[in-house]
Parts: C-alpha cells; sequence; structure tokens
C-alpha cells in the first residue's frame, strides 16, 4: 500500500475485477441459446409446407424476391445438415447463419477467458457496403440470368 495525498491506495482493491465465469458467460450462452432455439423450431416446423409461416410480403404483393426469402427454408436445411439445399434456398442467409456462429463463437470464448468482449464496431462504410451487397444480391436473384439465386 502506499499513500497519496493523504490517501492509502491499496493497487490489488484498485484494479478493475473481472466478473465470476458464471456472470461473464450468461450473455454469450443466452444469445447461442436462442439462436440454437430457433433453428429447432425451423427445423421442427418446415417452411416448406404452406401455413406454417406468413408469406413475404414483397413477393406476395410483387412477385419480387426479398434478400431474405428462402432464409426459413436455408435455416431448416441448415438444422438438417443439407449445406446444398441450403445455399440454394438462400446463399446470402447461410453467409449470415456462418457470420453469426463464429460471433457467438468469438464472444463466448472471450467471455470465458476473461477477456473484453466487445469487437470493432461496424462504421458507416460497413453498413454501405451491407446494403449495397443487399441490394445486388436481390437485383441479381429476380433477374433471369440469376435464378440459381432464387429459392
Amino acid at each position: 500500500m502506499r499513500a497519496h495525498h493523504g490517501h492509502v491506495t491499496d493497487p490489488v482493491a484498485a484494479a478493475p475485477r473481472t466478473p465470476a465465469l458464471p456472470r461473464r458467460l450468461a450473455a454469450p450462452l443466452g444469445t447461442a441459446t436462442a439462436f440454437a432455439a430457433a433453428f429447432a423450431l425451423v427445423g421442427a416446423v418446415d417452411p416448406n409446407e404452406p401455413g406454417h409461416y406468413p408469406v413475404c410480403p414483397l413477393r406476395h404483393l410483387t412477385g419480387l424476391l426479398c434478400p431474405a426469402c428462402g432464409g426459413l427454408r436455408s435455416a431448416y436445411a441448415v438444422a438438417h445438415g443439407d449445406l446444398a439445399a441450403a445455399l440454394h434456398a438462400n446463399a446470402l442467409a447461410v453467409a449470415g447463419y456462418a457470420l453469426l456462429a463464429a460471433h457467438c463463437a468469438r464472444w463466448l470464448c472471450r467471455a470465458a477467458r476473461g477477456r473484453p468482449t466487445a469487437g470493432p464496431r461496424p462504421r458507416a462504410a460497413h453498413w454501405w457496403a451491407l446494403t449495397v451487397l443487399l441490394l445486388a444480391f436481390t437485383a441479381v436473384r429476380n433477374l433471369p440470368f440469376g435464378t440459381g439465386l432464387a429459392p
């Protein structure tokens, strides 16, 4: 201990304390569990059978595919281990599922080690790039040469 302007400071007590392991793991495990439950539900209730899920309003009203069209069918295929069918239903959604799984795994590992869990924050350029990707994917899958991207 050392005195500083009349105050005694304990360097151990002054250091920020890392929360206990169960508390550090609560958020990443809860998030991963919620995603696993969502995939289990979609895996149990086949979106290929009509009447189980609402229809896409854009497709219903215009006949156009939105970037999410086929997303439930791709999740169903992923839940059943059929990557080819998942990619055919919505390749962009499958890429999103993989990124989400990687993010959850990174978050869980960092939390388990007591390391900061916040990753880099997306900048405006990242959001613009994502918007351009979604618009391009939507446009291409609705054109005659992009039928391979249609569910």
